[in-house]
């Protein structure tokens, strides 16, 4: 996606804020890691929503960055701990916080990271032109974000050794996992711009089904995507025994015989490719990738028509943009 005048003016604005965060200097053992943290990089999505969400609503884009930087810095920290729960090594090509320093270090720097993202919404409290009760759905709006972001993980994990998830249960956890931060950032831009209670549910809308969206999408590229493109071999999460939307889906439309091929394939360490091209066959013959092609693109489509709450602007091309970019991405 090619970036415009408005993204790279607002990232350039969010990178400015994040290298100016008040962060203490002592004790060094438990700032340091948050610095290293917020300076991994990454897209930042979530502060550039929130960001967008006001300017949509014609608020003061300055308004939105305590929004911005709360989301941010609350990420980062779900980094930061998923990191010590995957024993994961790296993390956006550098060592982890966990890797380079150690466990204790990283669950107490991720701690005082929660409490600071909290403290930037501060702002809205002794703001005056913010209402108490603005104030309090910020605040609300992030920490039912934050409840559901962990809830979402809290189902991935149970996931990984039941048999019987069902694909409903599947969009639940994504709701939490990957929707909740997106609509809160969203959600709180808006209302830091004091938009109106139709713009605010739109913008929550519009992030719960980009966050739906993406993830299904991500599953099936794993599926049908061109592997030079999308940096892993075709069928790499069957490869992994990973329950996805494609697998789930198969396994309830499945018959006896198909069920207990797919199982077997995905509980086996040494899947080859020919019982890997068969699970994608079978997927094929249920019509489950034809039906969640459809379906991603009926959730793209539903966050665009959140859009049209809002009258034309520059803040509501670039949220189309992405929308119709992620829409048609094929890796």
């Amino acid at each position: 996606m090619a970036k415009t005048d408005l993204h790279t003016k607002l990232y350039s604005l969010i990178q400015k804020e994040i290298s100016e965060l008040d962060i203490s200097q002592a004790p060094k053992y438990l700032y340091e890691p948050y610095t290293y943290a917020m300076e991994m990089g990454g897209k930042r999505i979530r502060p550039l929503l929130a960001l967008l969400a006001c300017g949509i609503c014609d608020g003061d884009v300055e308004n939105a960055i305590p929004s911005a930087l709360a989301v941010e810095i609350l990420h980062n920290f779900t980094l930061v701990h998923d990191d010590i729960m995957d024993r994961a090594d790296t993390r956006r090509g550098k060592p982890s916080v966990f890797k380079k320093w150690d466990q204790d270090t990283a669950i107490l720097s991720g701690d005082v990271m929660f409490a600071d993202a909290f403290r930037q919404l501060e702002f809205y409290g002794e703001n005056s032109s913010f209402s108490k009760e603005e104030y309090f759905q910020i605040h609300k709006s992030f920490t039912e974000s934050t409840i559901t972001v962990c809830e979402g993980q809290a189902m991935d994990m149970d996931f990984v050794n039941r048999e019987d998830v069902g694909h409903l249960e599947y969009i639940d956890m994504i709701k939490g996992k990957t929707s909740a931060l997106l609509a809160g950032s969203l959600k709180m831009g808006a209302i830091s711009a004091h938009g109106t209670d139709s713009q605010v549910k739109a913008l929550f809308n519009l992030g719960m089904e980009m966050g739906i969206s993406f993830q299904i999408q991500d599953d099936l590229l794993d599926a049908i995507a061109d592997p030079d493109k999308f940096g892993k071999r075709q069928g790499g999460d069957i490869y992994e025994g990973k329950k996805t939307y494609l697998t789930i889906l198969a396994l309830e439309r499945s018959n006896i015989k198909q069920r207990k091929f797919i199982s077997s394939t995905l509980s086996d360490n040494n899947s080859t490719s020919e019982q890997v091209k068969t699970v994608l066959e079978i997927m094929d013959d249920l019509h489950v990738i034809s039906d969640i092609k459809r379906e991603v693109q009926q959730h793209y489509e539903s966050a665009i028509d959140s859009l049209n709450e809002f009258k034309e602007s520059e803040y509501k091309q670039e949220l189309k943009n992405l929308l119709i970019f992620l829409k048609n991405r094929d890796h």
